[in-house]
């Protein structure tokens, strides 16, 4: 069995998907997601570019996603318990 040090994102107990980090890289990597969003609303206002600020957030997800998919756990539909 292979150790989950090298996954920066488990996977989620319940649903598919990934869980918060559990490495300092995938802190960082959420901080900077966290952070961009914010920084969204400033650099496209919502109210005056409603639709690059959608644009600039889907952009910022995909990436997300992307980032998780490459450095999670493999996802699956799961249970709870039903494994690791």
């Amino acid at each position: 069995m292979q150790s989950d040090a090298k996954y920066w994102f488990p996977s989620k107990r319940y649903g598919w998907g990934w869980g918060l980090p559990i490495t300092w890289q995938g802190w960082l990597v959420f901080a900077a997601f966290l952070g961009m969003v914010v920084a969204g609303v400033f650099l496209f206002p919502p109210r005056e570019m409603l639709a690059a600020y959608l644009v600039y957030i889907a952009v910022l997800i995909v990436a997300l996603v992307g980032v998780c998919w490459l450095k999670g756990e493999p996802p699956r539909w799961r249970w709870g318990n039903d494994g690791p």
